[in-house]
């Protein structure tokens, strides 16, 4: 069945009482022609256990034209989330995705999906993640899961996971790289306007108080400056000279603006200002960092391997221009975008 629909398959799951930001994600990356970016782009199928209306959030109707048999034969399998964190997932959505897993698909989950991945068993002994306001409650609900409420998304390889809702785009987009390689999947993030690259991880977005507004402009100035100049050494004192703030201030609302400390940015941003050098030139990693402003190659590897979990020769491997452009999986960690 796997080979008669070929890899390009998608199928992704509607529910009665659905959140549609989620699922039309899905339909967004991967139902929507791109003949721009010259490769095969995959054939999205939505499916749902009923064929009847389904209702969603926002007083809207959806009518899905393929059913739960379509679902687990297709090559990637989305689940965008569940209609109760606390309620049992139905047995034939259970069956679909254990008949999926077993055929060989991949199978990914958004938000709080990564519910019906856990009551297949699919995620026992995996770690995983799902949004931080469920977090403690998967942990709680599937002991034998290994629940990451820190990441925005895991790739276990078979099996993908993926944060609270706009998580799953950065997820989807990684998806798209991993089967097209870079540039396409940067060509895709242009076109929905968001980061190729998502530095951090959900953590920083936890209860993490709102700036003022004139704190704002302060530390927003300083930020400017900071992604013009990273090759610069960049300290504290620096950035809170161009916000025009004592150091101890600065520092209290850049954590109150951002959750974060300035030098952990500034990290992140260097981190992320180093990718596309991997993946598109040859330059050596050496050169690499010192391009985006770490003292030391060093230095460069160990701020590397704590924020991707991978080194930047991996990296390199996997995302450069010359990796291959299949589905294989990557090391699981070098997909993690924790908080550098």
């Amino acid at each position: 069945m796997l080979e008669r629909r070929g890899s390009r398959t998608v199928s992704a799951l509607a529910f009665d009482g659905m959140s549609p930001f989620e699922l039309g994600c899905v339909v967004e990356l991967f139902g929507l022609p791109r003949p721009e970016l010259g490769v095969p782009w995959y054939d999205l199928e939505v499916c749902a256990e009923s064929a009847g209306p389904l209702r969603a959030v926002g007083g809207f109707t959806v009518q899905a034209a393929h059913d739960l048999a379509d679902f687990a034969s297709a090559r990637t399998v989305i689940v965008p989330g569940v209609p109760d964190v606390r309620g049992e997932v139905s047995p034939g959505l259970v069956a679909a995705l254990r008949t999926a897993h077993d055929r060989g698909a991949r199978i990914v989950s958004i938000c709080s999906g990564a519910f019906a991945l856990a009551a297949a068993g699919l995620l026992d002994g995996r770690e995983a993640t799902t949004h931080w306001k469920y977090a403690e409650l998967l942990q709680e609900r599937f002991p034998a899961v290994r629940v990451n409420p820190g990441v925005l998304y895991v790739d276990g390889g078979q099996v993908l996971t993926s944060a609270g809702s706009a998580a799953g785009i950065d997820l989807l987009i990684h998806l798209v790289r991993l089967d097209h390689g870079p540039s396409v999947a940067n060509a895709v993030a242009r076109r929905l306007v968001v980061p190729p690259h998502r530095e951090g991880g959900q953590a920083q977005f936890i209860e993490v108080a709102v700036t003022p507004v004139e704190d704002d402009d302060a530390v927003g100035r300083a930020m400017e400056w900071a992604l013009a100049h990273l090759a610069e050494p960049i300290t504290v004192a620096v950035l809170a000279g161009v916000a025009r703030l004592s150091p101890r201030s600065f520092v209290r609302h850049f954590n109150r603006r951002t959750g974060t400390s300035p030098l952990r940015w500034v990290v992140a941003q260097r981190i992320t200002a180093s990718l596309p050098l991997l993946e598109t030139t040859a330059v050596p990693v050496e050169e690499v960092g010192a391009a985006v402003g770490f003292e030391s190659p060093v230095t460069f590897r160990h701020h590397f391997a704590r924020a991707m979990r991978t080194s930047p020769s991996a990296y390199r491997r996997t995302f450069g221009a010359a990796a291959p452009r299949d589905s294989s999986p990557a090391s699981s960690a070098g997909q993690r975008l924790h908080e550098a």
